[in-house]
């Protein structure tokens, strides 16, 4: 895989890392170095290394980017629901950002199952 750009799950998680930005432009400024920062470094993780593993050698290492990518979605939804839970998001904008989120979570483990061939285990 060559451009990045094509793929779903690499327009998804882009589109949402400008919705996790946008989101915390309101987030208090002393969370500006803890909590907005973190937030934003884990959106931008997951379509960031899904771009890198696409310019390496082959799906194994496609594979091992996506696999990074799936664990800085897992980050992003541990600090969507501290940010709810610190009243920083109001519920409408935290269970759109949820819900997004986890989209990108099951394109991201269905185009691992693909290039690891366990849907043709199945």
């Amino acid at each position: 895989m060559d451009d990045f750009n094509k793929l779903k799950v690499w327009q998804k998680s882009y589109a949402l890392t400008l919705l996790v930005y946008e989101s915390t432009r309101s987030f208090p400024s002393s969370e500006q170095y803890g909590l907005t920062s973190q937030m934003r470094r884990s959106s931008f993780s997951i379509p960031t290394n899904l771009a890198e593993g696409c310019g390496r050698n082959g799906d194994r290492e496609l594979a091992r980017f996506a696999r990074i990518s799936m664990g800085s979605s897992s980050e992003l939804e541990c600090q969507l629901r501290l940010a709810k839970d610190l009243k920083y998001l109001d519920e409408p904008t935290y269970t759109s950002l949820a819900e997004k989120l986890a989209e990108v979570r099951r394109m991201l483990q269905g185009f691992l199952n693909r290039l690891t061939g366990k849907e043709r285990e199945s």
